[in-house]
């Protein structure tokens, strides 16, 4: 009976994905994006802190940045390398809201030319590491037009490029029911038999942004239906604050990140999906840093990442190119701030797993200490020296796994 129970626990829970997660999803119209897209938005939100805080600190007294000047000084710098090195991680092409409903013509027309510009960006180096479209709910009026879009898009890209993009998701909109992911899947099923990819090579993220999405028509929580029925393909859960709290009633001068409503909702998603592997984002701040409102937008919007940092969530959206400095500024700052902590209780970790060998029972704390390295290794939070003052090697980093690790230095 015990055999049984735990294996179907350890397929059901496998542990926090390995790889890295982007510390955010940029998301534009379909018909604006170019070759340069990433590139031009870290131009961008260069030219708005060089004129709205030209100095470090300046910029943390506009968003209240926690710590001492050093703090600035260092944020402020890598966030400047970070928007000149990979201004935007994750990219989304929007075809849903960011882009509306047009005649079928012209949204043919945008698919297949969002699709070879992404071919072009591959070959010219210019994508960002993470990318994929988003497409229109399954609903009765939108699911054709949604599956045709992601039918035109996949299809350009894989006859042009004789494969799909490092990272490539597709972004699901409004999902209340299974049966929204199941046909989804299908659809993606036959494009793989069609154009010659592996089994499961289109890879799913879905939108949490209806109360159906949380709790299903039974009462119970629906996440991990919504999940099993993309088959493997759901990498990601995504909330979306606006569409959630407008239909919880809640009035429109009230719909922010940090409502209760919202804290619930994402609260629900992190514990259902906690050890699944499906990594979780969060929504984004509505308020754009557009001038005169950059200093509001950007203490909002700092506010809100440190927020969604602070309860569990690594990843969020962002709208603006003027959101840029304040996504990673707060997320540097995050993790700067608890790293000399972390460090010091990493290696005492490790001193003591090693003690106890197979008989340590605290992997589950020494594993999320190697997750925040590794997080804000990747983001560009921490150099690789600051990461070495751990004790780990980037051999053992790139593991991912605490026990992995224990096991090669027991060996």
């Amino acid at each position: 009976m015990l055999k049984s129970a735990n294996e179907k626990l350890a397929r059901l829970y496998p542990g926090d994905a390995i790889g890295r997660q982007p510390v955010h999803t940029f998301i534009a119209g379909g018909d604006t994006f170019t070759r340069e897209s990433a590139q031009r938005a870290g131009e961008e939100a260069t030219r708005t802190l060089e004129t709205f805080a030209p100095t470090a600190k300046a910029f943390a007294e506009i968003v209240g940045m926690p710590g001492d000047v050093i703090l600035a000084e260092t944020v402020s710098a890598r966030v400047y390398k970070k928007l000149e090195r990979e201004p935007i991680e994750d990219f989304r092409i929007d075809f849903e809201d960011g882009y509306g409903t047009r005649p079928d013509a012209e949204e043919d027309g945008d698919a297949k030319a969002a699709a070879h510009v992404g071919v072009a960006a591959m070959k010219s180096g210019t994508l960002p590491p993470f990318i994929g479209i988003r497409i229109k709910p399954m609903s009765r009026e939108l699911h054709a037009r949604s599956l045709r879009t992601l039918d035109i898009f996949v299809t350009t890209v894989v006859k042009a490029a004789k494969r799909l993009p490092d990272n490539f998701a597709v972004t699901l909109t409004k999902v209340m029911a299974p049966e929204h992911v199941t046909a989804v899947a299908a659809r993606c099923a036959a494009l793989e038999r069609k154009l010659k990819l592996k089994r499961n090579a289109i890879r799913f993220e879905l939108m949490i942004e209806t109360p159906q999405s949380i709790f299903g028509p039974d009462g119970r929580v629906a996440l991990l239906r919504l999940v099993a029925a993309g088959g493997g393909r759901v990498r990601g859960a995504h909330f979306g604050v606006y569409d959630y709290t407008a239909l919880c009633g809640i009035t429109a001068a009230w719909q922010h990140p940090r409502h209760l409503a919202c804290d619930i909702a994402r609260e629900i998603m992190r514990v259902s999906l906690a050890q699944t592997g499906v990594m979780i984002a969060d929504g984004s701040s509505n308020l754009l840093p557009i001038p005169p409102h950059v200093p509001a937008a950007w203490k909002r919007h700092f506010d809100d990442v440190t927020h969604s940092l602070v309860n569990g969530y690594y990843q969020g959206w962002d709208l603006h190119p003027g959101h840029l400095p304040t996504r990673y500024a707060a997320v540097y700052a995050f993790y700067l701030s608890a790293l000399p902590a972390a460090t010091t209780r990493l290696r005492n970790f490790f001193t003591k797993a090693e003690k106890a060998g197979a008989a340590f029972d605290d992997a589950a704390t020494g594993q999320a200490l190697v997750n925040f390295l590794n997080r804000a290794l990747s983001s560009g939070a921490i150099t690789p020296e600051e990461a070495a003052q751990t004790g780990l090697s980037e051999s053992e980093l790139r593991t991912g796994s605490f026990l992995k690790i224990l096991t090669g230095r027991s060996a």
